[in-house]
């Protein structure tokens, strides 16, 4: 039973003992069963309310949860060894100090020639520490 049905329900009872309109108890009674029947359609109100806002809450949460994965789909950092065949790597030459451009299959090599002064330059490739779940030899999964 609802709030505005059991305030209902009161002022039926009280209707049924036909009551003298005259005495004060019955107009006492009358006025906290006019007070209660406002504040049950208030609550009534404010339930109705709650009930809008909690869906407009999810659809802003479900919304955003799109958003997020969206934009951090791919949780590995530029310099992960995931798809390297793909990322282009900036470095500093030492020898001329151009920035120059690699593409993955020069850094899995291990060592290029700096096409600005021809230096041959080496590099050292680390173990990825990314969780995204890719087959670059982890060892963060194999820790559970």
């Amino acid at each position: 039973m609802t709030v505005t049905e059991k305030s209902a329900y009161l002022r039926g009872l009280f209707e049924g003992l036909d009551l003298d309109d005259d005495k004060d108890t019955t107009k006492i009674i009358k006025a906290m069963l006019d007070v209660i029947d406002d504040l049950s359609l208030t609550v009534s109100d404010l339930e109705d309310e709650v009930a809008m806002l909690t869906e407009q809450v999810d659809a802003v949460d479900e919304d955003l949860s799109d958003l997020e994965e969206f934009v951090y789909e791919d949780d590995c950092d530029d310099d992960c060894c995931c798809d390297d065949d793909e990322d282009v790597y900036e470095v500093d030459c030492p020898a001329c100090g151009e920035t120059v451009f690699f593409d993955g299959e020069d850094i899995d090599a291990g060592f290029a020639a700096c096409p600005a002064c021809g230096e041959k330059l080496e590099f050292e490739l680390e173990d990825c520490d990314c969780d995204c779940g890719c087959d670059c030899d982890c060892d963060e999964g194999d820790a559970e």
